[in-house]
């Protein structure tokens, strides 16, 4: 069997007693970073050994893995925190080993999309979790812009040296007064949540250097039926519509088929790499 074990995203008491029965008794455990998770098993006094399986040799070493599930082995497949396979390594071989016959079972534990959601106070029946943003100015632009108008609440994951930028980009894409919640260290000892709109949580880290350390996940209220969300959506058909037509021709028909205003969207659509 593989067990697919949660591991504390950061407070280590969050290891389930029933995740660390499974990581004791298996053959071997997959990890990300076996130094991490070596740090962890020992917290705990476990001494199976842990195998790196990670993005660079998932494809090569998921053939190897499978043949010891279907020699007799159990293995556990854990990530360096959280639930794996959420932005993080895992689907290729969990793909190859149920492919294989192999029972493949979970073993829940947190993970930082739903933690953040848990506490965000914003609407969790629906959401869209967008992993981290491209890491290039111009290419996370265009990724806002095409997501300016999805109703769902957003959540999405970021570095601690692009956050500020991320907050301007989210700003210019879906408006100064969008809500949205900024989860920062989740379960560690310096653990913080904003909330309050995008302009707001932009100032408040912008002033703080504390809020500009650590892990991120931004949780960002979806588009409503309100003028922001109006201008969003036209702003994102002004960016595809104005790499083919002139900028002023774009934004007439932007403000056409969205009815947002003409002079919000022009000179909105350009972007750098």
């Amino acid at each position: 069997m593989l067990h697919v074990v949660a591991t504390p995203i950061g407070n280590l008491a969050d290891l389930s007693p029933r995740a660390q029965d499974v990581l004791r008794s298996v053959d071997a455990i997959c990890a990300e970073d076996t130094r991490h998770t070596r740090a962890l098993l020992g917290h705990f006094g476990i001494g199976t050994p842990a195998l790196a399986l990670h993005e660079h040799n998932e494809d090569v070493l998921s053939e190897r893995i499978v043949a010891r599930l279907l020699g007799g082995d159990s293995l556990a497949l854990v990530s360096d925190a959280g639930t794996p396979l959420v932005s993080d390594p895992g689907f290729r071989l969990v793909r190859a080993a149920r492919a294989a016959g192999v029972r493949v079972s979970p073993v829940p534990g947190p993970s930082a999309v739903i933690t953040a959601l848990s506490v965000a106070g914003l609407p969790s029946d629906r959401f869209a979790f967008e992993g981290f943003l491209p890491a290039k100015p111009g290419a996370r632009r265009d990724a806002l812009a095409r997501l300016a108008g999805e109703p769902r609440t957003l959540v999405f994951y970021e570095a601690s040296h692009r956050i500020v930028d991320t907050l301007a980009d989210l700003r210019a894409a879906f408006g100064d007064a969008r809500p949205a919640v900024l989860a920062r260290e989740l379960t560690k000892l310096f653990e913080t949540v904003l909330d309050g709109s995008l302009v707001d949580l932009h100032a408040q880290v912008e002033a703080d250097p504390n809020q500009r350390k650590g892990e991120f996940v931004l949780v960002v209220q979806g588009a409503g039926h309100d003028d922001d969300a109006q201008l969003a959506e036209g702003r994102r058909v002004y960016g595809l519509l104005s790499a083919h037509l002139a900028p002023s021709a774009a934004a007439k028909l932007a403000a056409e088929i969205t009815g947002a205003p003409r002079k919000a969207l022009y000179g909105t659509g350009t972007s750098d790499g």
